[in-house]
């Protein structure tokens, strides 16, 4: 399959790994305009940005949206969806790569149509609610969190967190790592949706996580 990507730079090792070399792929830079000629070419869109747009080229392939800081039914609000199926999926980095790919559907009707494309991809997946966050990145992203709640309060140090995490979890980082890994930046992005979409205290944002963002800052391993 060709697949035309738009704003993938920082996951395109995942998405290669992901979906294999047998697929041809056209990545395309967030801020370079979607050029008609290279969507017609492809047989599926992913539009990764933090903003999607490119439902206003109103192209008739299956699109995959980044949809953790922004629900499908948020990015189309009242507008008519484009003429092919539409679909959200968790595109943060070390969160893509993985045997299941997070999905959720604008439409129940296009069911059919995602099942079949993910069986051309190669790749299972799972139907999640089309909610900001969907479940993977609020779980990572509120784990990170209350992490820096903790390093704030002079509890422990980013090592001993990390640390205690991984022999107490067995998660694969850290969750200063993991912020790292993802970007300081996604993370607060996600998180300030999540609690403008939910209020609940739980997702309010670590103060000391707020000024790394502000600063564009990373964790110190």
């Amino acid at each position: 399959m060709h697949l035309f990507i738009v704003g993938g730079e920082t996951v395109e090792t995942e998405l290669r790994r992901k979906f294999g070399e047998a697929h041809q792929y056209d990545f395309c830079p967030a801020t370079a305009p979607a050029l008609s000629a290279r969507l017609a070419a492809a047989d599926v869109l992913f539009d990764l940005r933090s903003w999607p747009e490119l439902h206003y080229e109103q192209p008739r392939q299956p699109l995959f949206y980044d949809t953790t800081a922004r629900s499908l039914a948020q990015l189309f609000h009242d507008e008519e969806p484009p003429f092919g199926p539409v679909f959200g999926l968790c595109a943060l980095p070390t969160l893509l790569d993985r045997p299941l790919l997070e999905v959720t559907l604008l439409d129940a009707a296009t069911a059919p149509a995602l099942a079949t494309l993910c069986t051309s991809l190669g790749t299972d997946y799972r139907l999640v609610a089309d909610r900001v966050g969907l479940v993977t990145p609020r779980i990572v992203c509120m784990i990170i969190n209350e992490a820096c709640y903790t390093l704030q309060e002079g509890t422990a140090s980013v090592q001993d967190i990390d640390l205690g995490m991984k022999l107490g979890t067995n998660y694969p980082h850290g969750p200063f790592e993991w912020a790292n890994a993802m970007g300081v930046q996604r993370v607060y992005e996600t998180l300030e949706a999540l609690y403008q979409d939910t209020h609940e205290e739980r997702y309010k944002v670590c103060p000391l996580l707020k000024t790394m963002y502000l600063r564009g800052e990373s964790f110190a391993l």
